[in-house]
């Protein structure tokens, strides 16, 4: 399965992060919630600090792009296989240092992919 960072990681129900964050567990996913608060969501502590996380294969965005730049380097720093640009998320700067450093951006919805099996 798919280690997978989710940055905007929150304990509430209503934002999508916090619904991806159950669904990628329920599809067996090993997940790592970092947000901007503490709280616990699915089980899982939400980590406010830069955790040193290795072996991610998957970073996915729930922090829209004016609030991303802070992230960037510990974003490429971690050296995904991929992040996700959820919707809202798109970032073509970040797309770009990404791609720069081979990892392999894609706009799309998390949750969407793995309900249809592509994630």
């Amino acid at each position: 399965m798919k280690k997978t960072l989710v940055l905007g990681a929150t304990d509430n129900p209503a934002r999508y992060a916090y619904r991806a964050i159950h669904q990628l567990k329920q599809h067996g996913h090993e997940v790592v919630p970092v947000g901007i608060r503490k709280g616990q969501v699915a089980g899982l502590d939400i980590r406010n600090d830069r955790p040193a996380a290795e072996g991610v294969d998957t970073v996915t965005l729930y922090v829209g792009p004016q609030n991303q730049p802070g992230w960037y380097d510990y974003i490429l720093d971690l050296n995904p296989k991929r992040i996700i640009f959820n919707p809202g998320t798109e970032n073509p700067e970040l797309e770009k240092l990404a791609q720069q450093r081979g990892i392999q951006t894609e706009e799309a919805c998390t949750l969407v992919m793995l309900s249809v099996g592509q994630y």
